[in-house]
């Protein structure tokens, strides 16, 4: 019998995490279970997401979340089937949502983590077909299990994650995730319902070739990510953003890229956020071998002080990174 028949299909995500609960002796099966729970939860949107059309659950809700922004169906669905997700786990005391304006007390007094997640990364793409996303960190709690959770417990910088991750609905599924141990990445077969590991030890490349930039407010940018744009340009880098950070930090992630989002005019600040979305990422990139930063401090040795805060993000390509750093230095060292 020809053995190419019945090949192996792999590593299932449930196998993978079981294989690596040594690595956290002090997590005696919780954390494990937890990223089980974020996994099952990614399924089930996955699932929303492919039959959103056909359920009439695409374009705006009707309402605004607490950035501001309009919330998009999809938003709603996802927040919804996370929270419960992890509500239901219970390994989890406390969750922020992008989607919610306040910390959520899941009612798991006993629960040892704080997660915060970005439900649905890029809604609004999902009515032209584009690739969207989840991302999601997760913390141990700093209050004694037992009490209700705190506010310092969901403000711990980025350094203090215990694990970080997304999942990218393309045209396959991924869940790519970190516990600080690399960075590994499983893709979903649907007839089967699991995650298989797909990307063994993800290594981001130390440069590349492409830069990804909304370059529609670039009137705006600080005088060091004009320079930077115009050397991608003379380098003929290729520019590529697609509008759902996931889906752009992804490609990045793996073919070797720079993602930036500087602060402007209209957003001082920045307009991304730290907890749920920039630490999350920022562990990543680190786990493969490249850099994070808001263009003068590492993004995870930033001190959150509001449960919303934005931040600019420079993230991706070590080498390509310290460019940024380096155009964005030299310009201050002028105005100065």
């Amino acid at each position: 019998m020809n053995d190419k028949l019945a090949l192996p299909v792999g590593t299932t995500l449930d196998r993978f995490i079981m294989r690596k609960q040594e690595e956290f002796p002090y997590a005696t099966g919780e954390l494990s279970q937890l990223l089980r729970d974020i996994a099952l939860a990614a399924k089930i949107v996955n699932k929303e997401i492919n039959r959103a059309g056909l359920i009439g659950v695409t374009g705006a809700f009707g309402n605004q979340n607490v950035q501001g922004e309009e919330q998009q169906k999809l938003d709603v669905i996802a927040n919804i089937r996370f929270i419960r997700a992890l509500r239901n786990g219970g390994e989890v005391c406390a969750i922020l949502s992008e989607e919610e304006d306040d910390i959520i007390l899941t009612g798991n007094s006993k629960g040892k983590y704080i997660v915060a997640i970005d439900p649905m990364d890029g809604s609004s793409n999902i009515d032209v077909n584009v690739s969207i996303g989840t991302i999601f960190s997760i913390y141990r709690r700093i209050s004694e299990p037992g009490d209700e959770s705190t506010e310092a417990d969901c403000l711990q910088r980025g350094t203090c994650q215990v694990a970080a991750g997304y999942v990218v609905y393309g045209s396959s599924t991924m869940l790519v995730y970190t516990t600080g141990h690399g960075v590994n990445g499983f893709t979903y077969d649907v007839s089967l319902g699991e995650f298989f590991l797909s990307n063994p030890n993800i290594v981001t490349p130390k440069t590349g070739t492409i830069y990804s930039c909304n370059e529609g407010g670039v009137n705006s940018f600080p005088e060091g990510y004009k320079k930077y744009l115009e050397y991608c340009k003379e380098k003929s880098y290729s520019g590529r953003y697609i509008g759902s950070l996931v889906a752009d930090f992804h490609r990045n992630l793996l073919k070797g890229g720079v993602y930036l989002y500087p602060p402007t005019a209209k957003a001082p600040k920045g307009k991304l956020r730290l907890m749920y979305e920039g630490n999350a990422l920022a562990f990543i990139i680190e786990q493969a071998g490249g850099r994070a930063t808001d263009g003068s401090r590492r993004i995870m040795e930033i001190q959150p002080t509001e449960l919303h805060q934005r931040c600019p993000l420079i993230i991706g390509s070590e080498e390509m990174v310290k460019k940024v750093e380096e155009l964005l230095a030299a310009e201050k060292a002028v105005v100065a």
